[in-house]
Protein backbone atom coordinates (compact mmCIF):
# COMPACT_ATOMS: atom_id res chain seq x y z
CA UNK A 1 0.00 0.00 0.00
CA UNK A 2 1.51 3.51 -1.18
CA UNK A 3 2.41 5.90 2.35
CA UNK A 4 1.70 9.74 2.37
CA UNK A 5 4.21 11.55 0.14
CA UNK A 6 4.66 8.63 -1.89
CA UNK A 7 5.19 9.21 -5.74
CA UNK A 8 1.79 8.68 -7.98
CA UNK A 9 3.32 8.01 -10.97
CA UNK A 10 6.84 6.31 -11.48
CA UNK A 11 8.91 5.07 -14.68
CA UNK A 12 10.68 2.16 -14.04
CA UNK A 13 13.67 1.33 -16.70
CA UNK A 14 15.06 -2.19 -16.55
CA UNK A 15 17.53 -3.79 -18.90
CA UNK A 16 17.09 -6.73 -21.32
CA UNK A 17 19.24 -8.81 -18.95
CA UNK A 18 16.96 -8.80 -16.27
CA UNK A 19 14.84 -11.22 -18.40
CA UNK A 20 17.94 -13.48 -18.91
CA UNK A 21 18.67 -15.02 -15.71
CA UNK A 22 22.28 -16.38 -15.09
CA UNK A 23 22.41 -18.58 -18.66
CA UNK A 24 23.46 -18.20 -21.45
CA UNK A 25 20.00 -17.57 -23.73
CA UNK A 26 18.33 -14.48 -23.83
CA UNK A 27 15.58 -15.32 -21.46
CA UNK A 28 15.37 -17.48 -18.44
CA UNK A 29 12.11 -18.26 -17.16
CA UNK A 30 12.66 -18.28 -13.36
CA UNK A 31 14.34 -14.00 -14.32
CA UNK A 32 11.04 -13.34 -16.12
CA UNK A 33 8.59 -14.65 -13.29
CA UNK A 34 10.62 -13.17 -10.67
CA UNK A 35 10.28 -9.63 -12.72
CA UNK A 36 6.45 -10.08 -13.55
CA UNK A 37 5.97 -11.29 -9.36
CA UNK A 38 7.81 -7.81 -8.58
CA UNK A 39 5.86 -5.59 -10.95
CA UNK A 40 2.97 -6.93 -9.44
CA UNK A 41 4.15 -6.46 -6.29
CA UNK A 42 5.01 -2.87 -6.92
CA UNK A 43 1.66 -1.61 -8.13
CA UNK A 44 0.07 -2.09 -4.53
CA UNK A 45 2.82 0.96 -3.53
CA UNK A 46 2.61 3.19 -6.21
CA UNK A 47 -0.72 3.16 -8.48
CA UNK A 48 0.80 4.47 -12.04
CA UNK A 49 3.93 2.01 -13.44
CA UNK A 50 5.29 2.68 -16.72
CA UNK A 51 8.25 0.39 -17.49
CA UNK A 52 11.13 0.91 -20.63
CA UNK A 53 12.58 -2.11 -21.11
CA UNK A 54 15.96 -2.40 -22.94
CA UNK A 55 17.32 -5.07 -25.46
CA UNK A 56 20.59 -6.34 -24.18
CA UNK A 57 20.08 -9.39 -23.83
CA UNK A 58 19.13 -9.95 -27.68
CA UNK A 59 21.25 -6.96 -29.01
CA UNK A 60 23.24 -3.81 -27.65
CA UNK A 61 24.02 -2.12 -30.88
CA UNK A 62 26.48 0.24 -29.36
CA UNK A 63 28.46 -2.82 -28.25
CA UNK A 64 27.60 -5.00 -31.25
CA UNK A 65 28.96 -2.68 -33.78
CA UNK A 66 30.10 0.24 -31.80
CA UNK A 67 31.74 2.73 -34.84
CA UNK A 68 31.08 3.08 -38.07
CA UNK A 69 27.53 2.90 -40.22
CA UNK A 70 27.03 -0.29 -39.26
CA UNK A 71 25.80 1.35 -35.79
CA UNK A 72 22.43 2.57 -37.02
CA UNK A 73 20.93 -0.63 -38.45
CA UNK A 74 22.85 -2.43 -35.30
CA UNK A 75 20.98 0.40 -33.30
CA UNK A 76 17.44 -0.22 -35.04
CA UNK A 77 18.03 -4.52 -34.12
CA UNK A 78 18.67 -3.28 -30.37
CA UNK A 79 15.25 -1.35 -31.04
CA UNK A 80 13.25 -4.37 -31.92
CA UNK A 81 14.84 -6.24 -29.64
CA UNK A 82 13.42 -4.45 -27.02
CA UNK A 83 9.86 -4.93 -28.97
CA UNK A 84 10.61 -8.87 -28.06
CA UNK A 85 11.82 -8.08 -24.42
CA UNK A 86 8.05 -6.50 -23.95
CA UNK A 87 6.22 -8.94 -25.84
CA UNK A 88 7.64 -11.80 -23.23
CA UNK A 89 6.82 -9.69 -20.20
CA UNK A 90 3.46 -8.69 -21.39
CA UNK A 91 2.61 -11.96 -21.62
CA UNK A 92 3.90 -13.06 -18.18
CA UNK A 93 2.50 -10.26 -16.71
CA UNK A 94 -1.13 -10.95 -17.87
CA UNK A 95 -0.61 -14.91 -16.81
CA UNK A 96 0.03 -13.77 -13.43
CA UNK A 97 -3.53 -11.15 -13.64
CA UNK A 98 -1.95 -8.03 -14.03
CA UNK A 99 -3.55 -5.69 -16.50
CA UNK A 100 -1.00 -3.70 -18.84
CA UNK A 101 -1.06 -2.33 -22.37
CA UNK A 102 1.91 -2.50 -24.62
CA UNK A 103 3.11 0.91 -26.42
CA UNK A 104 6.62 1.25 -28.82
CA UNK A 105 8.17 4.48 -30.60
CA UNK A 106 7.40 2.32 -33.65
CA UNK A 107 4.15 0.37 -34.16
CA UNK A 108 4.22 -3.52 -34.85
CA UNK A 109 0.62 -4.88 -36.06
CA UNK A 110 -1.29 -6.62 -33.71
CA UNK A 111 1.48 -6.39 -31.23
CA UNK A 112 2.37 -3.32 -30.28
CA UNK A 113 0.35 0.21 -30.28
CA UNK A 114 2.27 3.42 -31.69
CA UNK A 115 3.32 5.62 -28.39
CA UNK A 116 1.23 8.27 -27.53
CA UNK A 117 1.56 10.07 -24.47
CA UNK A 118 -2.32 10.83 -24.22
CA UNK A 119 -3.74 7.13 -24.44
CA UNK A 120 -0.09 6.06 -22.36
CA UNK A 121 -1.57 8.14 -19.22
CA UNK A 122 -5.30 7.31 -19.61
CA UNK A 123 -3.91 3.53 -19.67
CA UNK A 124 -1.88 4.47 -16.51
CA UNK A 125 -4.67 6.07 -14.67
CA UNK A 126 -6.76 3.03 -14.73
CA UNK A 127 -4.29 0.73 -12.97
CA UNK A 128 -2.81 -0.46 -15.89
CA UNK A 129 1.21 -1.31 -16.16
CA UNK A 130 2.51 0.12 -19.18
CA UNK A 131 5.42 -1.40 -21.23
CA UNK A 132 7.01 0.78 -23.29
CA UNK A 133 9.47 -0.52 -26.19
CA UNK A 134 11.41 0.71 -28.59
CA UNK A 135 13.56 3.09 -27.19
CA UNK A 136 13.29 7.08 -28.42
CA UNK A 137 12.41 5.05 -31.76
CA UNK A 138 15.97 6.69 -33.17
CA UNK A 139 19.40 5.45 -32.97
CA UNK A 140 22.33 6.52 -30.84
CA UNK A 141 20.25 7.02 -27.96
CA UNK A 142 20.21 4.62 -25.05
CA UNK A 143 16.83 3.06 -23.16
CA UNK A 144 18.23 4.97 -20.71
CA UNK A 145 17.75 7.85 -22.39
CA UNK A 146 14.20 6.69 -23.55
CA UNK A 147 13.10 6.46 -20.01
CA UNK A 148 14.17 9.81 -19.24
CA UNK A 149 12.24 11.13 -22.02
CA UNK A 150 8.87 9.30 -21.96
CA UNK A 151 8.92 10.09 -17.67
CA UNK A 152 8.94 14.14 -18.48
CA UNK A 153 6.34 13.02 -21.05
CA UNK A 154 3.75 11.23 -19.20
CA UNK A 155 4.29 13.72 -16.05
CA UNK A 156 5.91 10.91 -13.74
CA UNK A 157 6.70 12.13 -10.67
CA UNK A 158 10.18 9.82 -10.69
CA UNK A 159 12.50 7.75 -12.59
CA UNK A 160 13.96 4.64 -11.33
CA UNK A 161 16.73 2.90 -12.38
CA UNK A 162 16.83 -1.00 -12.07
CA UNK A 163 20.51 -2.19 -12.00
CA UNK A 164 22.44 -4.85 -10.78
CA UNK A 165 24.75 -2.91 -7.92
CA UNK A 166 22.78 -1.67 -4.39
CA UNK A 167 23.09 2.60 -6.19
CA UNK A 168 25.53 4.83 -7.19
CA UNK A 169 29.28 4.61 -6.43
CA UNK A 170 32.01 6.21 -6.06
CA UNK A 171 33.94 3.78 -8.50
CA UNK A 172 32.72 0.94 -10.04
CA UNK A 173 32.37 -1.58 -6.82
CA UNK A 174 32.93 -4.79 -8.80
CA UNK A 175 36.43 -4.02 -9.30
CA UNK A 176 36.85 -1.47 -6.33
CA UNK A 177 35.61 -2.99 -2.97
CA UNK A 178 36.19 0.18 -1.33
CA UNK A 179 34.19 2.09 -3.46
CA UNK A 180 31.66 4.61 -1.53
CA UNK A 181 27.59 4.30 -1.99
CA UNK A 182 25.95 7.52 -2.38
CA UNK A 183 22.28 7.47 -0.40
CA UNK A 184 22.43 11.01 -2.41
CA UNK A 185 24.35 12.85 -5.36
CA UNK A 186 23.57 15.83 -7.55
CA UNK A 187 22.63 15.60 -10.94
CA UNK A 188 25.98 17.66 -11.13
CA UNK A 189 28.07 15.82 -9.14
CA UNK A 190 27.34 12.17 -11.56
CA UNK A 191 28.01 14.17 -14.83
CA UNK A 192 31.25 15.98 -12.75
CA UNK A 193 31.93 11.94 -11.85
CA UNK A 194 30.83 10.67 -14.83
CA UNK A 195 29.73 7.77 -12.76
CA UNK A 196 28.21 5.63 -15.21
CA UNK A 197 25.41 3.51 -13.24
CA UNK A 198 22.91 5.54 -16.46
CA UNK A 199 23.66 7.54 -19.52
CA UNK A 200 25.17 10.80 -18.86
CA UNK A 201 22.43 12.29 -21.57
CA UNK A 202 19.29 10.99 -19.49
CA UNK A 203 21.43 12.33 -16.24
CA UNK A 204 21.37 15.88 -18.47
CA UNK A 205 18.00 15.33 -19.30
CA UNK A 206 16.89 14.96 -15.75
CA UNK A 207 18.65 17.67 -14.44
CA UNK A 208 16.83 19.98 -17.01
CA UNK A 209 14.13 18.98 -15.87
CA UNK A 210 14.47 18.56 -12.24
CA UNK A 211 13.05 14.96 -12.35
CA UNK A 212 14.40 12.46 -9.76
CA UNK A 213 16.05 9.24 -10.14
CA UNK A 214 16.57 6.23 -8.27
CA UNK A 215 19.37 4.01 -8.77
CA UNK A 216 18.69 0.78 -6.96
CA UNK A 217 19.37 -3.23 -7.05
CA UNK A 218 16.61 -4.43 -8.43
CA UNK A 219 17.71 -8.82 -7.81
CA UNK A 220 16.62 -7.95 -4.03
CA UNK A 221 12.97 -9.12 -3.32
CA UNK A 222 10.70 -6.28 -2.62
CA UNK A 223 13.35 -3.98 -3.75
CA UNK A 224 10.87 -2.40 -7.03
CA UNK A 225 8.14 -1.94 -5.01
CA UNK A 226 10.44 -0.22 -1.99
CA UNK A 227 11.56 2.61 -4.54
CA UNK A 228 8.16 2.94 -6.34
CA UNK A 229 6.94 3.47 -3.21
CA UNK A 230 9.32 6.53 -3.04
CA UNK A 231 11.03 4.89 0.05
CA UNK A 232 15.09 5.06 0.44
CA UNK A 233 16.06 1.79 -1.33
CA UNK A 234 19.71 2.68 -3.09
CA UNK A 235 20.53 6.00 -4.41
CA UNK A 236 18.52 9.43 -5.20
CA UNK A 237 20.09 11.62 -7.63
CA UNK A 238 18.36 14.76 -7.84
CA UNK A 239 18.47 18.70 -6.29
CA UNK A 240 18.90 19.03 -2.42
CA UNK A 241 15.53 19.71 -2.32
CA UNK A 242 15.00 15.93 -3.81
CA UNK A 243 16.71 14.71 -0.62
CA UNK A 244 14.70 15.76 1.80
Amino acid sequence: MAHAGAPQRVLLKISGNTLAGPGRGPFDEGAIEFIAAELKDARQACPQIAVVVGGGNIIRGARFCPDGPGRISADYAGMLATAINTLVLRDRLGQIGVPVSHYGAFAVAHMVLLYDPGPCIADLEEGKIVLLAGGTGNPLFTTDTAAALRAAEIGADLVLKATRVDGVYSADPEKNPDAELFEHISYREVLKRRLGVMDLTAISFCLERSLPVRVFNYAVEGNIRRAAAGEAVGTLIGSAENGR
